[in-house]
């Protein structure tokens, strides 16, 4: 099982911006692709960003495109979500996630690992 732990959510005001991290806590993130998802109360866990493995691709919602952007780094174990131009809907809990396939994908149930989540809340 891999643990991963999300880091660097908080409040901001709209327009602003925000990066939030994902790091594991004991494995490698390497042999995974890795992904952000976000859930509001209310509503369904959404996709927003995934990356391949050497970071050689990515994959984004259409919601966030052009505004918020995944990374990673493999010697750090860590993965990031840089989140600009922040809008008072994108207000949620932040997840990311990991999965053991070889190809970019945007649902839930191929993806294995999951952390527990970081509040990011924008003011308007």
């Amino acid at each position: 099982q891999v643990q991963l732990v999300e880091s660097g959510g908080g409040l901001v005001q709209a327009g602003g911006s925000l990066r939030v991290a994902c790091a594991a806590s004991e494995r490698t993130i390497s042999p995974y692709v890795m992904g952000w998802f976000r859930q509001a109360p209310g509503k369904e866990r959404e996709f927003l960003a995934a990356i391949t493995r050497s970071g050689d691709s990515t994959d984004y919602a259409g919601s966030v495109k052009g505004r918020f952007t995944i990374s990673r780094d493999n010697a750090k174990n860590t993965m990031y979500l840089q989140m600009n131009k922040l809008k008072p809907e994108d207000t949620a809990v932040y997840y990311c996630a990991a999965s053991p396939t070889s190809l970019l994908v945007k649902y839930r149930h191929q993806y294995a690992y999951w952390g527990q989540g970081t509040q990011v809340t924008v003011s308007s």
